[in-house]
């Protein structure tokens, strides 16, 4: 019989679009249902090596992609979070946890996709509740990832007849390493080690592969599935790069460990697969668990030296945020709640500083438009309102303890200071936001206009350092200083918005321009007005 490869092609790849559509879909719903606090439990617990494995374990299996997880640890490494020791745990604990994956796929329950992706469907479609919402976009990811496995099989079948892949599966056979190639190079393309383990299985359960030419392909999945990482690590920090460069290395020890061993390794899972009566697929499943399992156990003491490793291997001083407080002594808030205060301070005094640098980066944004300027920002923002939170919550703490009349004053100060620092950070945020609206549409601002930009970025950096400063050394001079200076912001601002109006009625900007110039300067107006909030709380601190 002639093969069909049109429609060979069309159902394989069609399926394979449905099942990385459903994967991602279920994976989404899973991290929506556990309250999008994955960054938070990765913050939380990942208090040392073996703490990473079993989060990265968890969120792997929540989100359903250990490319997910990794991309996350590169995030969180990238923005100080975590340390690289930290980090090479979870992605130990992320390999381990994808693999939740293959043992899903080896549950044959395919002859029943399409009955639960109608009902999936029905909970999205016939209920307002998110929750219920949530859970229903899970089922039907859960049906579409088994539709998409039943469609890729029906596309695979025809393989078997053909005499060019027969001749493959025999090269596979006798040349593992062509194996690890073939599994690395599909991963690569696909981006989805679940994806191409699912086409694995499909394949071995159909008899198209023999277990030994299958277990190096498995190899090459692992190896593969690297590729997200270091793509996230290209434009991140050194650090991000160093934990990106840990997976790769992690994957491909393990390959080359499990390639030396092939055969015990094979007489292994055919011997658990006579055992426990497995399934094709779930014999794949199994062999896909043990190595990375094992391959963890191998490498776990080593995670020390994979750290010094990538470190001498990717040299370079890292710049990364401190994104967790560093003065917030909970045991000073019962014994002296006035050095707790001082604490307090010494901490809102470092979020300040924080302030100040991310609108240094946003005026070097707005100069250069380098993005590495704007992700250095957005990093500073989430640590300002990090910091925000934290603060807020200790300070909370130490009103609950007997204070002095002047402490009470300095404990309101430093609450509304907070307050104040937490909204410059979402004001050079939104500026942040406005030149990506520039670049993204090309929009040009014209010389004169960014000469004016120049002199009120420059004064408003100015305004809030001489207000940090005075907080700093409660200094009811510099406070003065700092209002006599909003009063000029506030002159510059009328000024340059009259100026705009003249250069958009001789035609020299767009509308477009003009809005961006008139919002950046409305923002850093509002940035002035929060500096002399904090600098009338210290005049209005006289005892």
């Amino acid at each position: 019989m002639e093969t069909n490869w049109q429609e060979m092609l069309f159902t394989f790849f069609g399926g394979l679009g449905i099942f990385l559509f459903a994967i991602k879909y279920m994976g989404d719903a899973l991290q929506k249902a556990a309250g999008d606090k994955l960054r938070g439990i990765l913050d939380r617990f990942t208090t040392n090596p073996f703490m990473g494995v079993l989060v990265g374990i968890v969120v792997t299996v929540l989100i359903q992609s250990s490319s997910g997880t990794t991309v996350i640890v590169v995030g969180l490494v990238s923005a100080g979070f975590m340390t690289l020791r930290q980090a090479i745990g979870v992605i130990m604990g992320a390999n381990i946890g994808t693999t939740i994956t293959a043992f899903i796929i080896g549950l044959d329950v395919g002859a029943y996709a399409l009955p639960i992706m109608a009902l999936g469907a029905f909970l999205i479609f016939f209920f307002k509740k998110n929750q219920i919402q949530n859970m229903g976009q899970v089922i039907f990811g859960f049906g579409g990832l088994f539709f998409g496995l039943e469609l890729m099989s029906d596309g695979m079948k025809p393989l078997r007849e053909s005499a060019a892949f027969i001749d493959l599966t025999i090269s596979l056979s006798d040349l593992p390493i062509l194996g690890v190639v073939v599994g690395t190079v599909f991963t690569l393309i696909v981006q989805s080690s679940s994806a191409t383990v699912a086409i694995l299985q499909g394949l071995y359960a159909e008899n198209i592969l023999t277990l030994g030419a299958s277990l190096p392909v498995l190899f090459g999945d692992n190896i593969g599935t690297t590729i997200t990482a270091v793509l996230a690590a290209l434009g991140a920090s050194i650090a991000a790069k160093r934990a990106a460069a840990v997976h790769v290395l992690f994957n491909v020890l393990g390959s080359v460990i499990f390639l030396i061993l092939l055969a015990p390794f094979t007489m292994y899972v055919e011997w658990i697969a006579g055992v426990l009566n497995l399934e094709p697929k779930m014999q794949i499943a199994f062999a896909h668990g043990t190595f990375n399992v094992v391959n963890t156990i191998i490498q776990f003491p080593l995670i020390g030296a994979w750290a010094y490793l990538v470190t001498r291997v990717i040299p370079g001083q890292d710049v990364t945020i401190e994104f967790k407080p560093k003065h917030l002594d909970v045991h000073f808030i019962e014994q002296s709640p006035s050095i707790a205060l001082g604490q307090a301070k010494e901490e809102v005094l470092r979020m300040g500083h924080f302030a100040v640098q991310g609108l240094q980066e946003t005026y070097e944004y707005l100069k250069t438009k380098s993005k590495k300027d704007a992700e250095m920002g957005y990093q500073l923002e989430d640590a300002i309102n990090n910091l925000d939170q934290k603060i807020t919550d200790y300070l909370v703490l130490i009103s609950a303890e007997s204070l002095s009349a002047a402490d009470s004053t300095r404990h309101t100060m430093l609450m509304e200071t907070v307050r104040d620092i937490e909204r410059i950070g979402d004001h050079f945020e939104n500026i942040i936001e406005l030149i990506d609206y520039q670049e993204n549409n090309r929009v040009k601002i014209t010389e004169d206009a960014m000469a004016d930009l120049a002199e009120m970025f420059t004064l408003t950096i100015a305004t809030v350092e001489k207000a940090l400063n005075a907080l700093d050394t409660t200094s009811h001079e510099l406070a003065r200083e700092v209002a006599e200076q909003e009063d000029l912001i506030d002159k510059m601002e009328r000024k340059f918005r009259k100026k705009h109006i003249l250069r958009l009625n001789e035609g020299q900007c767009s509308a477009q321009a003009g809005i961006v110039f008139v919002d950046i300067v409305s923002n850093l107006e509002r940035i002035g007005d929060h500096s002399v909030n904090i600098a009338e709380a210290i005049l209005g601190n006289r005892s």
